[in-house]
């Protein structure tokens, strides 16, 4: 990834400092530990971490915890490791929480300056006094009430002497505002709920605008980056900036979130896809989390690289999902070890292979990056070969096994078509071949050329699973209303292939290729038997299926 990304962001930061209005960038990255992180969240992780250092700067990781309802430790960890796996580390780990004393000190003094009040409108109500985007609101009963018995009733609500809804602070800025957000925003409002750091010290919580910016001066945050749903938001961040002493002033910036073809990123949707039993957790490969693109094979480098590759604009736009499988394949091309599978297993028996015999091959890992390696394969007088390389009937230009035929196995020998044998049904059980022992790859000197050459799975293959994961939705831009209707009924197939030994010893988590197949990363759930997850095919695949359609 280049160190000097350039975009309007990059640009007012560059601007700020030559103007010394900073001496240093501070961001953060700020997310709700409601849910775990998902690829728009890689997006702003990588522009809040990547344009930091650009500039010499730091970044915070902050936890917007103020909504202890949804919220949870469980998260909390994930978020955090989620981040540190992109390959960021954050100078430091802070907490809205952390300020909670400091807010709750902040509201007071609105409401002492007559700023803002306590409200006993229910929610109901105030969205009919708020007015709409073309009429004028109108003021609460209460937003005249003294600043004296604000005062007393939100300390009564701290203490929790009121129940939830009876009592909201809100500020008092103007009702007839032609940004709604400006019309007597809430501040504080009574949770009687567990926090996960605080526990039950508190009854209320601020809301997400009253925090938000107070937490990043209180941090010095220089550049506050936000997705564009956050612009109308702006005018009242620097409202509570300006009427309040707070330390610093920070900046809030606005960027287009990141919107992926056959693709929901919403948490609420994500949830009910969990929930529904659509995917089987939100670690699924399917999933866009950032849980699910690392358990389905995709890297720290890859989904760097694609949010570099994308940019960062104020224009809304969908990103073609080819675009971050491209990615993927860029990053594996010339570090993944590649092995032999098969995914339909096909038996194959060597007719004029020397009883007993069995020869050891020594194959590189990858024939372009001899560093990587090589690993032993066992030819003897059976092998298997994918069902897909071998065509009773086949069609024209057809170059892989068919009667009267020949094709090269990779690293082996030339075999030559012999017989088949099928079972009641008619269906193929067995191909008897015959080999030329004068082609062995690497000493050939018969002056053979056949046109196919195909991988091949050795009599001791390892019986695995090989789950084939696709797009989650047929929809280009799904729009998650019903979930059922929209999914790709063949997002995912499992295939009880065969693949060579070495390959299914290698470690869980790492990426292999299966030759002439796909990148597959090997799936924690592989106790019983190894279980190969599909991350991105050799090549967009998707792209033929749509025009088929």
């Amino acid at each position: 990834m280049s160190d000097t990304p350039q975009h309007f962001i990059a640009d007012i930061i560059a601007d700020d400092l030559a103007n010394q209005k900073h001496a240093s960038v501070l961001t953060r990255f700020p997310p709700e530990p409601n849910g775990y992180l998902h690829i728009g969240h890689a997006k702003s992780i990588c522009l809040n971490f990547g344009v930091a250092e650009q500039f010499g700067g730091r970044t915070n990781l902050r936890f917007d915890d103020t909504n202890p309802e949804k919220e949870d430790q469980e998260y909390i960890d994930a978020i955090r490791e989620d981040v540190r796996w992109l390959g960021f580390e954050p100078v430091s780990e802070c907490y809205a929480s952390d300020y909670f004393d400091q807010l709750y000190a902040w509201a007071q003094d609105l409401i002492a300056r007559d700023l803002a009040y306590v409200d006993e409108l229910g929610a109901e109500q105030m969205r009919q006094y708020r007015g709409t985007l073309t009429e004028p609101g109108k003021p609460s009963p209460w937003r005249d009430r003294a600043a004296e018995e604000s005062l007393v009733l939100f300390e009564e609500m701290k203490q929790g002497q009121h129940a939830e809804g009876s009592y909201i602070v809100r500020a008092k800025i103007d009702m007839a505002h032609p940004n709604i957000n400006m019309r007597d925003p809430a501040l504080y409002r009574i949770r009687r709920a567990h926090h996960a750091r605080t526990g039950n010290t508190w009854n209320i919580y601020p809301t997400y605008d009253f925090a938000h910016g107070q937490s990043d001066a209180l941090e010095s945050i220089t550049h506050s980056l936000c997705t564009l749903e956050f612009e109308d938001h702006r005018p009242l961040y620097e409202w509570f900036l300006a009427q309040l002493p707070v330390p610093s002033q920070p900046r809030q910036i606005e960027f287009s979130r990141l919107q992926l073809e056959n693709t929901l990123t919403s948490k609420r949707k994500l949830l009910s896809l969990v929930t529904e039993g659509h995917v089987s957790g939100w670690d699924d490969p399917r999933m866009p989390t950032i849980r699910g693109l690392r358990r389905r094979g995709y890297t720290p480098e890859s989904l760097r690289d694609f949010c570099q590759r994308i940019g960062v604009t104020k224009k809304a736009n969908t990103i073609e999902m080819s675009l971050l499988e491209t990615c993927l394949r860029s990053d594996l091309e010339n570090r993944a070890r590649r092995g032999f599978a098969v995914q339909d297993p096909l038996k194959v028996t060597i007719t004029n292979w020397p009883a007993g015999e069995v020869l050891d091959i020594d194959a590189p890992w990858h024939q372009r990056v001899p560093e990587l390696g090589s690993r032993t394969l066992r030819f003897d007088g059976t092998l298997y070969i994918d069902r897909a390389d071998f065509e009773e009937i086949p069609p024209p230009k057809y170059f892989r096994l068919k009667p009267e035929g020949s094709v090269r196995l990779k690293y082996g020998f030339i075999v030559d078509f012999e017989s088949m044998v099928k079972d009641a049904d008619g269906h193929i059980t067995e191909l008897k071949v015959t080999y030329d022992p004068t082609t062995r790859s690497g000493q050939d000197e018969s002056g053979r050329k056949v046109k196919g050459t195909i991988q091949w799975a050795p009599s001791d293959a390892v019986a695995s699973d090989l789950r084939l994961y696709d797009r989650l939705f047929t929809e280009t831009n799904p729009k998650g209303e019903d979930l059922a209707a929209e999914l790709n009924p063949d997002s995912l197939s499992i295939k009880h292939g065969l693949v060579e030994p070495a390959l299914a010893a290698v470690p869980v988590g790492e990426i292999v290729q299966f030759e002439r197949v796909a990148y597959f990363r090997k799936d924690e759930n592989s106790a019983e038997k190894p279980v190969f997850n599909r991350a991105v095919t050799l090549k967009d695949g998707w792209a033929k299926v749509q025009k088929k359609g």
